[in-house]
């Protein structure tokens, strides 16, 4: 296992009151991960994070470290299917839809609009934790290289920081071969 830590001075312990100033959904977020009993608090970083190259240079982290949040629809179900992915690599949309289709089922793209449904979330926001609607999810095995990564707080601007095995305990989600290699 790779690990790979930032000197970025972050706060580490979760404020009892969450500040009225930030967006409802990181508050949301920032509840869930109080409530799992995590030290940290989301972070509002001062430029966008919508990409995982965006998010890497602004913790000054590598770029797979982001546990980037991309978004299928499951058809004719309607149901979102979250693949939390490495931000260096890119998902086989074929290897997800073996693992989480029944028959009579395929995977499809998520618009913005079914994004924001499904997960409560804006799309460059999606967060693994704290849903409006419980997604089908997988976790990419390649998480595993890092003792710590960072995911989306439900904003573009926001992100917290965890290890891919508190990912997996949380979430309940499969880890798995998402990835194209």
């Amino acid at each position: 296992m790779t690990t790979t830590t930032s000197s970025n001075a972050l706060p580490s312990t979760l404020p009892h009151n969450m500040p009225e100033t930030l967006p409802e959904a990181v508050r949301r977020v920032a509840a869930a991960l109080q409530a799992l009993g995590h030290p940290q608090t989301p972070v509002m970083l001062s430029d966008s994070a919508r990409t995982a190259q965006q998010a890497a240079d602004a913790l000054g982290v590598a770029l797979g470290q982001i546990a980037k949040s991309i978004v299928f629809r499951l058809k004719p179900d309607d149901r979102a299917v979250l693949v939390v992915t490495s931000g260096d690599l890119r998902v086989d949309e074929h290897k997800v839809q073996a693992l989480v289709c029944g028959e009579g089922q395929k995977l499809g793209r998520a618009d913005a609009d079914f994004v924001r449904a499904r997960t409560g979330f804006s799309i460059g926001g999606v967060s693994p934790l704290a849903h409006a609607e419980p997604p089908v999810m997988l976790i990419d095995e390649q998480l595993l290289r890092f003792d710590e990564v960072w995911a989306a707080a439900g904003h573009p601007h926001g992100v917290f920081r965890l290890s891919p095995q508190d990912l997996g305990a949380w979430t309940g989600a499969p880890v798995a071969d998402v990835t194209v290699r």
